[in-house]
């Protein structure tokens, strides 16, 4: 698929989404906003086909970085080497997921460089309404040795706290079952934890 053509292939939302954005007659009216989102090496004729795309990542992941659905992650805020890693996985084939497939072919590589660099700039959404509060699993600090003291992210792996329930106990499952397997290590460690514990550790990474 071309790297610059968009597919109709998610329905009307998305293709409206994207005519808005290419139809508007100028470019975003804050400077500094339109060098946050565009990368370098981008001619200022693609600029709004690239923003266009940035608008449709918003379809799923949330205007205000609040995903519309609990099994899509929140990626505002998150590690932007976490992210830059997942788009050349989803690009490559490495990481299966059909919707991210399609917009990764849609990107350039100096474009999801700049993506990852843009949603990782964001602030981690607000939660509604304070978690419950729950005691760590047993195995919770070996998942910290890398995703961090509570579940914070880092270097070494991404952002967990506040991800939601169904999200995490669903990428539990799949690194589990060998669905996902762009994580060797990931895949290890949840082969070897039983399904309870995995469900104890998606609820309190959860509500943390």
């Amino acid at each position: 698929m071309s790297k610059n053509r968009f597919s109709t292939v998610f329905g009307a939302p998305v293709v409206l989404a994207v005519l808005v954005v290419l139809a508007a007659p100028t470019a975003p009216a804050n400077p500094a906003e339109l060098a946050a989102v565009v990368p370098h090496g981008i001619a200022p004729t693609g600029e709004r086909e690239y923003g266009a795309k940035l608008v449709v990542c918003a379809t799923c992941h949330g205007q205000n970085g609040v995903p519309q659905n609990p099994t899509i992650p929140v990626i505002w805020g998150q590690q932007e080497n976490y992210l830059v890693k997942q788009l050349h996985d989803f690009d490559s084939g490495d990481r299966a997921s059909e919707a991210m497939t399609w917009m990764t072919s849609t990107l350039s590589q100096s474009e999801m460089a700049s993506a990852a660099a843009y949603f990782a700039k964001k602030s981690w959404p607000a939660r509604s309404a304070a978690a419950a509060s729950a005691s760590p699993p047993a195995l919770a600090a070996v998942c910290q040795a890398c995703h961090q003291q509570n579940f914070v992210g880092g270097l070494p792996a991404p952002r967990l706290a506040g991800q939601s329930y169904e999200y995490l106990i669903e990428a539990m499952r799949r690194y589990a079952e060998g669905e996902r397997t762009n994580s060797p290590e990931m895949s290890q460690i949840m082969q070897a934890m039983p399904p309870a514990e995995r469900e104890a550790m998606a609820r309190y990474i959860a509500g943390l």
